[in-house]
């Protein structure tokens, strides 16, 4: 199983380092692994049907309880045969579609990348590893989305993408650390086994928040949808991948993930049954106001994705079955949508449904693809489109609570929806072809093989859907540890409720297709209302904090030494000296002050008449020779505390550090004053405050209880390990040897650097 999610990210390096030698075949070739990686889904639905699947753990970071662990069961399962299946034709499609562009290898290596990190996602079972995947589709998504980067509204669309993803990520992170914490574990199948009450932990409602973040920001809820219709600026073949199978579909897999351990809680249920109606409804009432195809397709599959929240928040059996069915229905008609406009683009070269017409008497199997994927959207019989309309009423008729709301609303959903896949599926192909497109003709055969043949497996499984009940479906319920027997799929269970909210949903939906035409003129007043959107809200929240930032950065780096050495000494006296002063015992204090001889007391006021002769007088030599008595002072007390050793290096680096200050200073115009009176002021105040808190550190040290652990070791060990008598010489050589060399290494440097400043001769302009 390692291998088969890591495949994708080998095979990328493979079309990005050698795509270029072998671009000819490339699509071919990178075709050839999801085709690989589909059937050996495929192989392991017996094995998943008997068994519930299994789980195969790679050590990682063992320390931390981080594994490359991967579990195939149901739910996973289902994903993958979508992740890969879906791929092969998309992978298949774009040999085509992008057969003369420049960057082909590129593209595939994308692809392929994204396809891997995709089926990380789905088949992780370690929180962490799901993590790392869940943002590689951000990062691979992005390349993806902005691939025309030469276009600035391209790579405007991939930079929101990844903006609103990437957010969400750090809320998936932090909900994972969570949930580990919570549960001592990383991995989600021992999370289940240890069954713990999530649901009475304290951190319950914050985890629930957590992974809403990243749930609502990946699969494109509201208010954070926008993001999805921006994103169609990519190739169609990635806007075909990223709606029907892989990216905004991580948010709703990840959910259905987590339903076992945080659902059956009115936090949980309530809050997705709310977000997702709003979307869902949102989103579809969108599309009637849309003239560009696969902007129609985008607000579609948001209302799509809405309806699959919508009904994992009603946490039934019913419902979860039909968010099951839902998301295989869904990746088929919406993946041959997509297709099936991209082959509409390349023939004609418009996606202006105002202006498509009559493209069936030059296009017929494409209309054909496009007519049967229409069909599934609208669920008309015989379908799969059709059982997963009636899974989907039957689950709100049977909610204990709202019954009549809740279906009133998929009701109007499933209408306004049926009408956008008539406008996408049918439309174009309907009617009198205009002259502008009497040129158009059939594509290559794989721009309308692909599409077609997701048409036809929506018709075979709306005739045998018991192909997918047993072995796809049961298997879901069981990883959503939902014990209720899956009742075998069939077209027809009579004359009920939920058909004649079908047949109700299809007269409608029809009808508001013929009535409502697309039109420029209202889709131009939907767009007077774009500053109310969130879209637009989110821009201006992104404007603000760049102008923050632009003001932050400019007035913190304004590029003078001075102000960032000032504001480092103010951040560190107050938040230092804070501290201190709140913990330091000034009666011990007192006692270590009374305790000061004549000849300290007489020192240290030698000291402090230097340091106030060298901040006060004009003269740099003054100053110099000032800060020399400063030194030589520390010198004495050395001497007092008998240290000869210490005072004869502190008097050997004073006498070279004087000397060379004056041989510097003497070449330096005359002294000039480049402050003002109120910034010198300034200054003095900044320095006091920096030399009130190295005296409290001072005195706090002296505060504290000596301990003479690390002297004596040193002691001890200095002759016996090092053969040296100097302690102090031992320490800096062979105890912090690597330290000092360090250390000497950065004085080289800026010795080197002051060196090169010195010589510096600017020439004048």
């Amino acid at each position: 199983m390692l291998l088969a999610v890591i495949a994708g990210f080998l095979a990328a390096m493979v079309w990005a380092v050698a795509g270029d030698k072998i671009k000819p075949v490339v699509g071919y070739l990178a075709t050839l692994l999801p085709a690989s990686l589909f059937i050996y889904f495929i192989s392991l639905l017996p094995t998943v049907a008997a068994t519930g699947g299994y789980t195969e753990v790679y050590p990682w970071v063992p320390s931390l309880g981080v594994n490359l662990s991967f579990r195939v069961d149901g739910l996973g399962l289902l994903f993958a045969l979508l992740i890969t299946g879906i791929g092969t034709l998309v992978f298949a499609y774009t040999i085509e579609y992008l057969r003369d562009y420049k960057f082909l290898p590129r593209f595939y290596a994308y692809l392929s990348m994204f396809m891997a990190a995709m089926l990380g996602v789905v088949l992780s079972d370690n929180l962490v590893a799901l993590f790392v995947f869940w943002e590689l589709t951000s990062i691979s998504s992005f390349f993806l989305i902005g691939f025309k980067n030469e276009e600035p509204a391209s790579r405007r669309s991939a930079m929101m993408a990844l903006a609103i993803t990437g957010f969400g990520g750090l809320f998936l992170l932090a909900g994972a650390l969570l949930l580990g914490s919570v549960t001592g574990t990383y991995s989600i199948q021992e999370m289940l086994q240890s069954n713990p009450s999530l649901t009475q932990h304290g951190f319950y409602g914050l985890i629930v928040i957590m992974i809403f973040g990243a749930a609502f920001t990946k699969s494109a809820q509201f208010p954070f949808h926008f993001w999805l219709p921006a994103a169609m600026k990519a190739p169609t073949p990635v806007s075909t991948y990223l709606h029907s199978a892989t990216m905004v579909k991580a948010g709703v897999y990840l959910l259905l993930r987590m339903t076992p351990l945080l659902g059956g809680h009115s936090y949980w249920n309530t809050s997705l049954i709310i977000v997702g109606g709003i979307t869902m409804l949102f989103a579809a009432f969108h599309t009637l106001f849309r003239t560009d195809l696969k902007g129609i397709l985008a607000y579609s599959t948001i209302s799509a994705l809405g309806i699959m929240v919508f009904l994992i928040g009603l946490g039934t059996p019913g419902a979860l079955i039909a968010v099951a069915l839902f998301i295989l229905v869904h990746g088929l008609y919406k993946a041959a949508l997509f297709l099936v406009t991209g082959a509409i683009d390349h023939a004609t070269g418009s996606r202006d449904v105002t202006r498509l017409a009559g493209l069936g008497k030059v296009m017929l199997p494409v209309a054909l693809a496009g007519f049967l994927a229409a069909l599934s959207n609208a669920g008309f019989i015989p379908t799969i489109g059709f059982v997963g309309k009636d899974l989907i009423y039957e689950a709100t008729l049977n909610h204990h609570k709202w019954a009549v709301f809740l279906t009133g609303l998929a009701l109007v959903t499933n209408v306004l929806l049926l009408a956008a896949g008539m406008v996408a599926g049918v439309k174009p192909f309907a009617g009198k072809l205009p002259d502008e497109f009497e040129k158009a003709k059939l594509p290559h055969f794989l721009l309308w093989v692909p599409p077609l043949l997701l048409g036809v497996l929506g018709l075979i499984l709306g005739v045998a859907p018991g192909i997918v009940d047993g072995p796809l479906l049961q298997p879901v319920l069981a990883a959503l540890q939902v014990e209720t027997k899956l009742a075998p799929l069939k077209l027809w269970h009579g004359i009920n409720k939920v058909l004649m909210l079908s047949l109700l949903t299809i007269g409608l939906g029809i009808a508001l297709y013929f009535l409502m035409k697309p039109s420029v003129a209202r889709e131009e007043k939907m767009e007077r209302w774009n500053y109310l959107s969130p879209q637009s809200l989110a821009m201006n929240i992104a404007s603000f904090l760049r102008k923050f930032a632009t003001f932050y950065t400019n007035f913190f780096q304004s590029g003078y030494l001075r102000r960032y050495v000032r504001t480092i000494i103010l951040f560190l006296t107050v938040m230092v000296g804070i501290q201190i002063f709140n913990s330091l015992p000034f009666p011990i204090v007192l006692e270590k002050v009374l305790d000061l001889t004549f000849y300290e007391v007489a020192i240290l006021g030698i000291m402090l008449l230097g340091t106030l002769f060298a901040v006060f007088t004009p003269s740099r030599l003054g100053a110099v020779a000032a800060m020399g008595v400063v030194g030589y002072s520390i010198c004495l007390l050395f001497v007092f505390y008998s240290a000869p050793d210490l005072a004869m290096t502190q008097f050997t680096i004073d006498t070279l550090t004087v000397i060379l200050f004056v041989l510097v200073l003497y070449k330096l115009p005359k002294y000039l004053k480049y402050t003002s009176r109120v910034q010198r002021i300034r200054d003095w105040v900044v320095a006091l405050m920096f030399g009130t808190m190295i005296t409290m550190i001072a005195l706090a040290v002296l505060a504290e209880p000596g301990t003479k652990e690390v002297g004596e070791y040193y002691a001890q060990n200095a002759y016996v390990k090092a053969k040296g008598k100097n302690i102090v010489n031992v320490i800096l050589v062979d105890f912090r040897g690597l330290d000092t060399m360090v250390e000497i290494t950065v004085l080289a440097i800026a010795a080197l650097g002051v060196f090169g400043l010195l010589k510096l001769r600017m020439k004048d302009k």
